[in-house]
C-alpha cells in the first residue's frame, strides 16, 4: 500500500536511479489538460496506448504528463529486471523516460504535486492510493475496473466473476475514493459472459471496453458534468474479490465438474489449476502418480457419470473424460506436465503407453 511519503524514482530504459531532483516537462500545450497515468500489467498497456493516441488527435483536450508505474521485476528465464509492461510501452512510444516513475519509499508528493496534474486515470495499478495523493488532481482520479460495480470489488474481479460461472459481467469507470472500489460510477459496459472463455481474454476485452468508455467519458471528467451525475454505489449489493492464492489452484473431482470447469477458466494463466491422477501398468500392477496442470476444459455431456467406473479416467473422442461429484463428468482438452509444453489430451493419452489412469 501506498503511505503519504511514498515517493518516485525515474525508471530510465531497464535501471533504475535514484533522482532527488523535480522530474522534467514534456513540451506542454497549455490549453490541454495535464493527465497522469497509473499502471502496469499488459492490460494497462492497452489503456495507456488509447490515450496516446487520442491525446494525439488535433481537437483532444488532454495530454499524458507522466505516468507511473510498479518497479521493474526479473522476469522470463534470464531472469533479468524488465520494466513493467505499461513502463516499457511508454519508451517504445517515444514517451520521455524521466516522466516514468516507480514508487520507492522516498518522498514523492511533492514533485508529484509540482506536475500539476488535472486528472489521473488507473487500470490495474496493483497499489491503494493514500488521501493525500488522492487530493492533488483538480478533477480526481478515475479507475477502470473490470466489473459491474459494486459487484466485485477488489484484486481479482474477473477469475472472481469466471470461477462463481456468472452469465454477465462489464466494466466500471468510476471515481478512486479511499474505500476500496466503492467510488461514484460514471459509466458501465456490459458483456455476455460465453461459457468457455478464459480470464486472460475476458480481461484483455474489458479492458479494451474500458479504455473506450474512458474516452467517451474524458470530456465530461474535465468538464466536471461527470462528477454531477455519477452514481453512488449500493454497499449493500456489494462483493468482494479477493486475490487469488497458489493453493486455491488445486481441483478435487468430488466436486461438480460445472464449478471445476469454472475454476480452470478462472485461474487459466495464473495461477492455472492442477491435479493429482493415479497411473496404473495393466501388466505389472505398478502404479504411481502424476501432477497435470488442467489447460482446456468443457462439461462432458456424453455418457453418464455413474456409468463409469467411480475412479476411472476414459479417453474417448479425444478427449479425457473424469467423474466427478453430483453424477457430472468432465471433459479434458489440454493439458500441461510440469516442465512440459501444453499438448491436447490425445497426445497426453498416446504418452501413456497403454497405462490406465485413475482418480
Amino acid at each position: 500500500m501506498l503511505s503519504s511519503s511514498v515517493m518516485i524514482r525515474r525508471f530510465c530504459s531497464f535501471s533504475v536511479t535514484a533522482s532527488s531532483s523535480a522530474p522534467s516537462t514534456i513540451t506542454s500545450n497549455s490549453k490541454k489538460k495535464r493527465l497522469v497515468f497509473l499502471g502496469s500489467p499488459q492490460v494497462s498497456a492497452s489503456v495507456l496506448d488509447a490515450l496516446f493516441n487520442a491525446s494525439a488527435a488535433q481537437d483532444s483536450l488532454f495530454e499524458v504528463t507522466a505516468i507511473i508505474a510498479q518497479p521493474p521485476t526479473r522476469r522470463d528465464r534470464g531472469r533479468k529486471v524488465m520494466p513493467s509492461p505499461v513502463a516499457q510501452h511508454a519508451l517504445d512510444r517515444g514517451f520521455p523516460s524521466d516522466l516514468i516513475f516507480t514508487p520507492v519509499k522516498e518522498a514523492f508528493l511533492s514533485n508529484f504535486k509540482a506536475l500539476e496534474p488535472e486528472l489521473c486515470v488507473t487500470a490495474a495499478y496493483g497499489n491503494i492510493l493514500p488521501t493525500k495523493f488522492l487530493n492533488i488532481p483538480s478533477k480526481g482520479t478515475v479507475n477502470i475496473h473490470p466489473s459491474l460495480l459494486p459487484l466485485y470489488r477488489g484484486a481479482a474481479p474477473v477469475q472472481r466473476a469466471l470461477q462463481d460461472g456468472v452469465k454477465e459481467t462489464g466494466v466500471s469507470l468510476a471515481y478512486t475514493v479511499r474505500k476500496l472500489d466503492a467510488g461514484p460510477v460514471i459509466a458501465r459496459e456490459r458483456v455476455t459472459v460465453d461459457d468457455q472463455i478464459k480470464a486472460p481474454d475476458l480481461l484483455e476485452l474489458l479492458f479494451a471496453l474500458g479504455s473506450k468508455l474512458l474516452i467517451r467519458e474524458l470530456p465530461s471528467i474535465f468538464d466536471g458534468s461527470a462528477s454531477g451525475r455519477a452514481e453512488e454505489q449500493d454497499d449493500s449489493r456489494a462483493s468482494l474479490a479477493p486475490k487469488i492464492t497458489p493453493e486455491e489452484s488445486w481441483l478435487s473431482f468430488d466436486e461438480d465438474a460445472q464449478v471445476l470447469h469454472n475454476k480452470v477458466r478462472a485461474f487459466a494463466g495464473w495461477p492455472g489449476t492442477r491435479a493429482r491422477l493415479m497411473v496404473i501398468d495393466p501388466s505389472s500392477g505398478e502404479s504411481g502418480s502424476i501432477e497435470l496442470k488442467i489447460i482446456t476444459t468443457r462439461i462432458y455431456s456424453g455418457i453418464r457419470s455413474q456409468d463409469i467406473e467411480a475412479n476411472d479416467v476414459l479417453f474417448t473422442k479425444g478427449s479425457l473424460v473424469i467423474p466427478c461429484g453430483g453424477d457430472t463428468a468432465l471433459e479434458v482438452l489440454e493439458v500441461q506436465l510440469p516442465g512440459k509444453r501444453t499438448v491436447n489430451a490425445a497426445s497426453f493419452w498416446n504418452g501413456l503407453r497403454g497405462q490406465i489412469l485413475k482418480k
